[in-house]
């Protein structure tokens, strides 16, 4: 669940008003009868606080409830349209900004090349741009922004918003981007690291069956991430650095990786390393139709290339991929055996790769791990295809936003974990 420090207000009204909102988002479309019992709100005050609710366009009618005793009541949902959200995400390839409703689906994306030759002045002010030129194209005015979210590729304290470090973008360090966001915009910001948000996204996704409460979502590209679900909470690690799953080491020896030591999973398996190794091969003389990709220019070689050709049956290509998969394998082995998951999910962006690599990936990881931890797991690519970092901040921004306001907490929060912790 997200969203677990309890918001402060100012009065029971205001704090009603804000339970209303949280429960018919959690569990609409509800009747009144229905938000009554979860929250004890006194049923004459929920009347009143609803139908201001109504007028204002934050809650909507959504027909009548389906039972065929007594007099039907009105259900309630979120008015999903009544307030947007942006949603930035970045690494060293492209910079992504969406405007989405509360759903949260996105109404407008914009996407460009990341310019990195400007130093941290010069991206910061690519990133507020950015989400300047979404909000402008997709005419939201600044009084229904509720909020913007940050999704970035390096090491992030999220409490106080603010990059670390990143081994994929070197002078990306101490780098306060809640602070400079709410100073342009004006809105409360969140800044998340990207790997946790495309958890969140695939996590929270609503098109498809909710995943198990521990799961890892391996964030793939220049550098590797692992966002970890355990018990159903996403693990942050005592200085919000868990998941630097690019940063184990997996081979003895191994190159050096941008951190400073040698033979992480970065190094020898990230995306930089696969377009090393397939020039490399072209340097030596292999033939393959990764190179006429390029246009001929070894320089224009991607990793995405190598991964299209490999699914398309190019021999070099393959041959690399399946170093590759190897190495995430051996990565992912571990994984299992340290968390037990019920469900591997790996970046979409890898699907371009085909069903071989997500094979070879399992293959590994049966033969590594111990047998009763591999055999409760699946592994499989991800489901929130597009702009995943986008989609998961925004629902990590979505879930503060909405928080149960502190006072005495509601009956349907006094459960389970939160029973134990309160009572």
């Amino acid at each position: 669940m997200l969203g677990r420090v309890l918001k402060q207000v100012q009065g029971k009204v205001e704090r009603d008003r804000h339970v209303i909102e949280a429960v018919v988002r959690r569990f609409g479309p509800v009747s009144r009868a229905r938000i009554h019992e979860l929250t004890d709100i006194r049923l004459s005050a929920l009347s009143t606080l609803v139908r201001e609710l109504l007028a204002e366009g934050r809650l909507a009618e959504a027909g009548v409830e389906a039972s065929t005793l007594g007099r039907k009541g009105v259900l309630l949902q979120l008015n999903e349209g009544f307030g947007s959200v942006v949603g930035i995400e970045f690494d060293d390839e492209s910079v992504t900004a969406g405007v989405t409703d509360l759903h949260p689906r996105i109404r407008h994306c914009v996407t460009e090349p990341v310019r990195l030759n400007g130093g941290v002045a010069g991206l910061v002010d690519q990133l507020v741009s950015l989400t300047r030129r979404a909000l402008r194209e997709a005419g939201v005015r600044r009084r229904d922004l509720i909020g913007i979210g940050v999704a970035d590729p390096g090491l992030v304290d999220s409490q106080r918003g603010v990059t670390v470090t990143s081994s994929m973008i070197p002078f990306w360090k101490d780098v306060a981007l809640r602070e400079i966001f709410a100073r342009q915009f004006r809105v409360p910001v969140l800044v998340e690291a990207r790997t946790r948000a495309k958890a969140v996204a695939e996590h929270e996704c609503k098109a498809v069956e909710r995943p198990p409460d521990s799961m890892i979502y391996i964030d793939y590209g220049s550098g590797i991430g692992a966002g970890l679900y355990v018990d159903g909470r996403l693990l942050y690690g005592q200085g919000s650095a868990a998941g630097e799953f690019g940063h184990t080491a997996v081979s003895v020896g191994g190159p050096v990786c941008a951190c400073g030591s040698f033979g992480c999973l970065e190094a020898v398996a990230g995306l930089r390393a696969v377009e090393a190794r397939i020039r490399q091969v072209i340097h030596e003389g292999a033939r393959t139709d990764v190179l006429e990709m390029a246009g001929g220019d070894v320089s224009r070689i991607s990793g995405w290339m190598v991964f299209a050709a490999a699914s398309d049956g190019d021999k070099a290509a393959s041959n690399v991929v399946a170093e590759i998969a190897r190495y995430l394998g051996l990565g992912l082995a571990n994984l299992v055996n340290l968390f037990n998951p019920g469900l591997i999910v790996l970046d979409a962006r890898l699907r371009v790769a085909g069903e071989n690599l997500l094979q070879q990936v399992e293959g590994v990881v049966r033969r590594q791990a111990l047998r009763e931890s591999q055999s409760q797991v699946t592994i499989r690519y991800a489901s929130v295809t597009e702009a995943a970092g986008v989609i998961g901040v925004v629902e990590m921004v979505l879930a503060k936003h909405f928080e149960v306001p502190a006072f005495r907490p509601p009956p349907f929060l006094v459960a389970g974990n939160y029973e134990e912790r309160v009572g």
